[in-house]
């Protein structure tokens, strides 16, 4: 990989009560079974100012709306090339 890639999940209060908790913890998962931890920031946020689409999670920049754990783990497997590797 060229430069760390960067995931940051929103925390607010929306984000978080609408799935990013349990987001979270789909994310923390993938990482550590794909041995992808060492090489990704992951960081929160405290708000994306963009409540009404939330849950939010940005990806290397690019924001990611109402993502549940299944769209997340597509999301995730696209972002890293492992498309097909669940």
């Amino acid at each position: 990989m060229n430069a760390e890639p960067r995931i940051v999940i929103c925390m607010g209060s929306s984000c978080f009560a609408r799935g990013n908790r349990e987001n979270l913890e789909v994310l923390e998962r993938f990482l550590e079974e794909h041995d992808l931890r060492a090489h990704v920031e992951l960081a929160g946020s405290r708000c994306e100012d963009d409540c009404r689409e939330g849950p939010n999670i940005l990806i290397n920049g690019v924001a990611h709306h109402r993502i549940d754990s299944e769209s997340l783990i597509d999301v995730l497997n696209a972002a890293f090339g492992l498309a097909g590797k669940g």
